[in-house]
């Protein structure tokens, strides 16, 4: 088992600045890939951002791409999602998700979820 648990949201005006981070502990944090996605009220969960487990490898929805970053640090188990240049659009609950093996867009497929953070953009 991998418990998650995210940290970093609050209210924010468009076009500022957030930094998401989500902590792991249980297993080997090393040997899971991790993502953070996001859900609107009355939207499915999708997709956000997802970096492999040497975090050389990262890869963004369209919607952010440009503007968040991604970001972790094995030694202190612990995963980041750097936004920036926020939107209205941007509001959600945004988790941080773990799976072993490579990364994926597809929500069924991960393995751990932490319990969200709120993300609020006002206009």
């Amino acid at each position: 088992q991998v418990q998650l648990v995210e940290s970093g949201g609050g209210l924010v005006q468009a076009g500022g600045s957030l930094r998401l981070s989500c902590a792991a502990s249980g297993r080997t944090f090393s040997n899971y890939a991790m993502a953070w996605f996001r859900q609107a009220p009355g939207k499915e969960r999708e997709f956000v951002a997802g970096i492999n487990w040497s975090g050389d490898g990262t890869y963004y929805a369209n919607s952010v791409k440009g503007r968040f970053i991604i970001s972790r640090d094995n030694a202190k188990n612990t995963v980041y999602l750097h936004m920036n240049s926020l939107k209205p659009e941007d509001t959600a609950v945004y988790y941080c998700a773990a799976r072993t093996g490579g990364l994926k867009w597809a929500v069924g497929t991960w393995d751990f979820w932490g319990q969200g953070t709120q993300v609020t953009v006002s206009s």
